[in-house]
């Protein structure tokens, strides 16, 4: 508990040294008059936009793709990362496309977004689920190939050497904690994917973060990022408690 206690005390002077010296580059013209907002407006800031009915539909306009996006990007790296480690012949096939498309950031796949499924959640969801995916897909890969050869042995030892057999009794129990921890990044990274597919004009915090902008009201986007922030860190907390609940066999 007072190791707790410390850690408590300290992330929250590292919070106040923050504002402090948010607060101090307000104040010092540090950058271009009125682009730092006041840390200590952004509360009326927020209480504006909620009154303005604009912050609770942008945030669940923006959840609807998040969630599409990130189930979507999740499934599919780690259906194809766990296949190609799995398999000599699909790690061939597939080797030389994964090296070209993975330079290729979320963002430049906006274009081909509007073009094909237009200003929608579709759109958006597609753009957050390439930002998903290459985590997950690089992660699980490395976490299947690097099954002690060992767990295999003593499989076959115990005749449980079938396709499914191995699968779900050696290989996904064995990757289970670096599959995880690449779910755990995608699903931040997924966050960071989603002001770019917003690029596309579908409404959500993306959208009312560049009409702030557009106006010189940084405090509203202020506000937008510390939402931002706050579902992020709540999402991240509830899968690091689904995560201690399924690896809960593992020595902590």
């Amino acid at each position: 508990m007072t190791r707790r206690t410390g850690r408590a005390c300290y992330g929250l002077l590292g919070v106040v040294i923050f504002v402090a010296l948010w607060r101090h580059a307000e104040t010092t013209g540090w950058a271009a008059r009125g682009t730092i907002p006041d840390p200590f407006a952004i509360p009326r800031a927020f209480l504006a936009e909620w009154r303005a009915g604009r912050l609770l539909p942008a945030v669940e306009s923006s959840l609807v793709h998040y969630v599409w996006g990130l189930s979507l990007g999740t499934t599919l790296g780690l259906a194809l990362g766990a296949s190609t480690a799995l398999s000599r012949h699909a790690n061939a096939l597939l080797a030389w496309l994964i090296r070209i498309l993975r330079p290729i950031p979320p963002l430049a796949w906006v274009v081909f977004a509007i073009a094909w499924f237009g200003v929608s959640h579709a759109g958006a969801a597609f753009v957050i689920s390439i930002g998903a995916f290459w985590t997950n897909y690089f992660t699980t890969y490395s976490a299947v190939q690097g099954v002690d050869p060992r767990y295999y042995e003593l499989a076959r030892a115990f005749r449980q050497d079938g396709f499914t057999s191995r699968l779900f009794g050696v290989v996904l129990p064995a990757a289970a904690p670096g599959i995880f921890a690449g779910v755990r990044t995608g699903v931040g990274g997924a966050w960071m994917a989603l002001i770019a597919a917003e690029l596309l004009g579908v409404q959500g915090m993306g959208q009312e973060m560049n009409a702030a902008a557009g106006v010189g009201a940084y405090d509203i986007v202020a506000v937008y990022m510390l939402i931002i922030s706050v579902i992020y860190t709540l999402c991240d907390a509830c899968f690091v408690l689904f995560e201690k609940r399924v690896l809960r066999w593992r020595p902590s």
